[in-house]
């Protein structure tokens, strides 16, 4: 007689359990920034690659939006601890962005309207793992949120999807961003609790 009977499928999985270690589940979409709300007008904003050569690969408004774009619904965890599932988002890959650059760095730095910066492997931004978005749940991306767009990059906490995303410098060694430098993980991976440098 088999230990399992047929039909069993164990105990039903809790909320949580999709969560990584630490978090806790909300409904809303809390705000949190190291500063002030930048207000960036369509017609100034641009997006801009620099490689580690100097070499600039440049999209306005119009040609960020002339992109192929997809519909990405991923889970995001903050470092505070709350994470929101099923979120739904519009924008472009960076795989698109980064297709007809010529580059051998390893790591890129993510650089904000306001100034602030992130830094990431590049393998974190490639194969479908992040998005330059600038809808989120059907609507115009709101600037609370990081409007007019936001890197995407949810495998990671949230910290890493830049809000207000104006450019990535590829660079050949890694340099710290914001709260990198103020002791927060190089990585920030939620599901091995990469929160502090250390971690």
């Amino acid at each position: 007689m088999g230990i399992v009977s047929p039909g069993f499928q164990g105990r039903p999985r809790s909320a949580g359990s999709d969560l990584p270690p630490g978090q806790y589940l909300t409904e809303d979409f809390p705000v949190l920034s190291a500063g002030p709300t930048p207000r960036v007008p369509l017609e100034t904003w641009e997006f801009t690659i620099t490689t580690e050569a100097g070499v600039e690969h440049r999209w306005d408004w119009p040609a960020f939006r002339a992109l192929p774009c997809e519909s990405p619904t991923v889970d995001i965890h903050c470092v505070t601890q709350w994470s929101k599932l099923g979120t739904r988002w519009e924008g472009v890959s960076l795989d698109v962005l980064l297709g007809d650059v010529d580059t051998t760095a390893e790591y890129a730095l993510v650089h904000s309207y306001g100034g602030y910066t992130t830094n990431l492997p590049l393998t974190d931004l490639l194969d479908g793992q992040a998005w330059v978005v600038h809808r989120y749940d059907g609507a115009a991306l709101e600037p609370e949120h990081g409007g007019p767009a936001r890197l995407l990059v949810p495998h990671l906490y949230f910290w890493k999807s830049a809000k207000w995303v104006r450019g990535i410098r590829l660079l050949e060694r890694d340099e710290q961003g914001f709260w990198e430098a103020g002791g927060y993980h190089d990585r920030g991976d939620p599901w091995l609790e990469q929160r502090y440098q250390g971690d």
